[in-house]
């Protein structure tokens, strides 16, 4: 096999050409092989094989710098960057990152999972080695998706790069999608033109121009000119790239790894800033990514080779519970709208845009915009409802304080994946959102602890005055029964449930932590001590029945699934101080998460770790309570 010949970049830079195709081919295999048993990113990967190739045939890494926007990716990157026989521990404990990361390898110079950043990164460092001769800089090459240029993070850096004529490489992978088809009239106007006989008709007698031109003139501005002309249907990107500075090169065909090692040498010897467009097919090369029509499987669970579907029975998700919530409350309230972040099946609005395609508004990857665009609707007179991953949110919390907080505007805001994720490691873990949310005055925050309380809560949000967040985490929903629920409505508001009686500790859950809360009251009572279990289901406002309970017992426990430091135990704690003063109130043990940045592991092994498992908040309550 090629692929086992490879160690690092020296070694695909000596592979003969001949030998390419069969490399790609192996890559693929490996790729689809490796995710089939951990899960992952697989169409992202596959649409990006030859174009890893290239990159390392064409530059020096890690003394020229690649920065991958975003990881997802990066996994022919990794394999070709001395991790291949590593990668059958992909995204597990102690194992491979699922993205780039710097203390895993001097390729990797950032982790980048979060989309439009890639650009900053490559204007900085070309920035900082402004004045240094030629011969000693380091190239700069960015690789981003079209999806990321649906957030505009992205234009400022582009904006940046050209203003100071910074000599940078860009490349630009279209494939017309981010999670899902790309949200952009832009990559819009490119899909039509590509597609368009009379453009490839030019683009070929170009393509046939260029060839024939002299290196060196291609690289002048007269030859760039005398061939531009024969470009009269231009893109659009070519033309909105050139208007801020930056120069294009392309489009190139992605899969043909030849002409994009031609690309990119020709872009590396101009000193200035350069887009070189190349197009892939997501999913490429293996046949149930190619057909799939919502992600072309561009994130996946464990699946079989054969069809590419999921192997084993998996639960139901409080992902599948909100898609059934949002459902309802869209039949019941003719005012919603939701917003997604170009994730529409990633967070249960597929089914709502199917039955009320109306109801829904996908402005890519742009939290910041999706947030002020919701205090905007909110002020027309719309029920906006915006569901997002909870790690994303971080990035729209100037817009949530400033444009939904301060104007008091009714905005719902969903946070899926909230807490502990696991596999994607430090910068997907959903754990900031209680904290931040909390820090906006006007903030109604809500944690429902099981499927019915979902749906509930969420109708009751959408009843309220001003913004709201409700948060649920990843994996298998959690049905009321199990936690000693059997049905919960609306009426019930924003009360907490008292869910044990016990008179030597007050244990406060949140959200998801209720279940092991139960369970933790349970081995306490074991060792003799009673516990009184509630579910506090709105963090703010707080229910002053539970504070009063909790005021009465001689020492509170709160738990939440996310950073205990301003999270919703300080919340709790403070208002218990408030309503019991100073003298009266009980001592608080806040258990949660601390701070740090978390590796990836499945999340029931880390909450372990972290003591947020029922053994852990048993052992933390009964430490206090005998220490006493």
């Amino acid at each position: 096999m090629v692929l086992e010949t490879i160690e690092s970049p020296a070694d695909v830079k000596a592979l003969p050409a001949d030998q390419i195709p069969l490399l790609a081919e192996e890559l693929r295999a490996a790729i689809v092989a490796a995710v089939a048993r951990v899960g992952g990113h697989l169409g992202s990967n596959l649409g990006v094989v030859e174009l890893g190739i290239a990159l390392h045939r064409t530059f020096d890494s890690p003394h020229d710098l690649l920065v991958w926007d975003t990881g997802h990716q990066a996994y022919v990157h990794k394999m070709l960057t001395g991790r291949r026989e590593m990668f059958d521990t992909l995204r597990q404990a102690g194992g491979l990152s699922g993205y780039p990361s710097r203390t895993e390898s001097p390729h990797d110079l950032v982790e980048n999972s979060h989309a439009s950043t890639a650009l900053s990164w490559a204007f900085g460092v070309a920035r900082a080695q402004q004045g240094l001769p030629v011969a000693e800089r380091r190239r700069v090459v960015a690789v981003l998706g079209d999806g990321a240029l649906t957030g505009g993070m992205a234009y400022e850096a582009l904006n940046n790069l050209g203003h100071h004529q910074l000599p940078a490489i860009i490349v630009l992978n279209d494939n017309g999608r981010s999670y899902a088809e790309t949200v952009s009239r832009l990559s819009e106007r490119l899909a039509d033109l590509r597609t368009d006989p009379r453009y490839r008709k030019v683009r070929g007698r170009f393509d046939r121009l260029l060839d024939r031109l002299p290196l060196m003139e291609r690289l002048t501005d007269a030859g760039l000119e005398a061939v531009k002309a024969a470009v009269s249907e231009a893109p659009a990107l070519q033309s909105f790239v050139e208007a801020l500075g930056v120069r294009y090169l392309g489009p190139f065909d992605g899969h043909d790894v030849g002409k994009l090692e031609h690309a990119l040498a020709t872009a590396a010897r101009l000193q200035t800033p350069v887009l070189v467009h190349v197009l892939t097919q997501k999913g490429k090369g293996y046949e149930p990514a190619e057909t799939d029509p919502e992600k072309k499987l561009h994130d996946t669970s464990a699946f079989d080779i054969a069809t590419g579907r999921s192997t084993g029975t998996k639960p139901r998700s409080w992902t599948q519970a909100f898609s059934e919530a949002v459902l309802e409350l869209a039949d019941e309230r003719e005012d919603l709208i939701a917003i997604t972040a170009a994730m529409p099946g990633s967070t249960g609005l597929l089914p709502l845009a199917q039955r009320h395609p109306d109801k829904l508004l996908d402005v890519g990857i742009a939290e910041q915009h999706a947030a002020t665009a919701a205090a905007a609707l909110a002020y027309a007179g719309r029920l906006p409802l915006f569901a997002v991953y909870s790690t994303f949110f971080s990035r729209a919390f100037d817009q949530a304080n400033l444009d939904v907080g301060l104007h008091d505007a009714h905005v719902l805001f969903v946070f899926d994946r909230a807490g502990i994720t696991g596999d994607d490691g430090p910068s997907h873990h959903g754990i900031l959102d209680l904290s931040l949310a909390l820090r906006i005055p006007t903030m109604t925050v809500l944690t429902p602890s099981c499927e019915q309380d979902l749906q509930a809560l969420l109708g009751v949000a959408a009843g309220l005055e001003g913004p709201v967040t409700l948060r649920f985490p990843k994996g298998a929903a959690v049905e009321g029964t199990t936690i000693g629920v059997d049905t919960v409505d609306r009426g019930l508001g924003l009360a907490a449930r008292r869910l044990r009686e016990g008179d030597d500790v007050c244990v406060l859950a949140v959200g998801d932590r209720v279940g092991p809360a139960l369970e933790a009251a349970e081995l306490l009572a074991e060792a003799g001590h009673q516990a009184q279990v509630w579910d506090v289901r709105s963090v703010r406002p707080v229910d002053a029945t539970m504070l009063d309970a909790a005021a009465a017992a001689p020492l509170v426990v709160t738990v939440e699934n996310g950073v205990v430091g301003g999270g919703a135990g300080t919340e709790l704690a403070d208002r218990l101080t408030e309503r019991a003063g100073v003298r009266a109130a009980p001592p608080v043990l806040k258990l949660g998460v601390p701070d740090g940045y978390l590796p990836h592991g499945k999340p029931d092994r880390i909450l372990a770790e972290l003591g947020l498992d029922a053994p852990g908040i048993a052992a933390a309550t009964r430490k206090v309570l005998t220490d006493d």
